[in-house]
Order: structure tokens, then sequence, then C-alpha cells
């Protein structure tokens, strides 16, 4: 799904990526994103022939920046944007689907939340498990933490997968 998803993005900034500045850029963008996050910038980094190496560390970078405004602004921000009657449906609802997946953090906690993040899936990911960390009113700095490492594993996955399997079928 990243992949599709990425490619449909690529196609609609296609000559906005003329240049490996221009390209860096849409890859750290991408990986800021909640659902893509650094997995989809990893997989944008190979789908554009950029470097592994710096690719790793825009998008790392680029989802560690999510960490702390997902712990610690999200829920003013879903507060202020719940006051228009379309946007909290929305919001609504969305936390519904968030609620759903917050077994595994009542169970494991701060490990749980780590490997939550890790979990290169759509839905888990740095912005998904910081705001179950949130409602869940987990010590934030010691989510803050763990989330980082969550991130720093599932970068290790993507990097696999993305310049590993992805490459070979790709070439």
């Amino acid at each position: 799904m990243a992949k599709k998803i990425v490619n449909g993005l690529i196609g609609i900034f296609g000559g906005m990526l003329a240049t490996e500045v221009s390209k860096y850029i849409f890859v750290f963008i991408v990986s800021l994103l909640p659902i893509l996050e650094l997995r989809g910038g990893l997989i944008a980094s190979a789908l554009l022939d950029l470097s592994p190496i710096k690719s790793y560390i825009v998008c790392v970078l680029a989802n560690i920046i999510v960490v702390p405004i997902a712990l610690f602004l999200m829920e003013q921000v879903l507060d202020l944007l719940s006051k228009f009657k379309l946007l909290k449906k929305l919001i609504d609802k969305w936390k519904k689907k968030v609620d759903k997946k917050k077994g595994l953090l009542e169970k494991y906690g701060y490990i749980g939340l780590m490997l939550f993040v890790a979990i290169p899936l759509p839905g888990s990911g740095a912005w998904t498990g910081c705001i179950l960390a949130s409602f869940l009113e987990l010590d934030k700095k010691k989510s803050l933490i763990f989330a980082i490492l969550g991130v720093l594993i599932a970068s290790i996955i993507m990097m696999i997968l993305s310049f590993g399997l992805l490459k070979g079928i790709i070439n």
C-alpha cells in the first residue's frame, strides 16, 4: 500500500523532483506524514534511486521530529480542530480506531510502545504510537525515548526492505 501511495506522490510531484536536493526534500516531507512516515520515505528513496545512507539519515531525522510533536501537542491540536463540526466527526472516528490499538500499549507499556512504532505496517508508527501514549497518559519523557527507539528499529527493517528487497525487485 505504501508503495502505491509513494508512486502516486512521485507522479504528482514528478517535475519538482528534477534535482537531487529536491528529491531529498520530497523524501523528508513524505517521512513526516502520518501513515507513510519513514516507511514511505525509504520506499520513495529507493524508487528515486537515492543514496541509502543519505536517505536513511533524512528519513530518520524527519520521523524523529514527529515524535515530540505527536506526544506533546496532538491532544491540543485535536481539541482545537474538534470545534469544527465536520472535523470533530472525523477526529471522533479516528479516536475510535486508535482506541482499538491501545491493547498492546496497555499490556506491554513502554516496550509495547517501542514495538508498535517499530512494526512497519500501515496504522502503526511514530504518529499513532505517540498519540496512543498521550491518550493513555504514559510519561511523555519515557514515551519519547521508547518511540525514538521504535523509529530506529523501524528504520533498520525498512532499509532492508526498501534498499534490499525492493531494489532487487525493481532492478
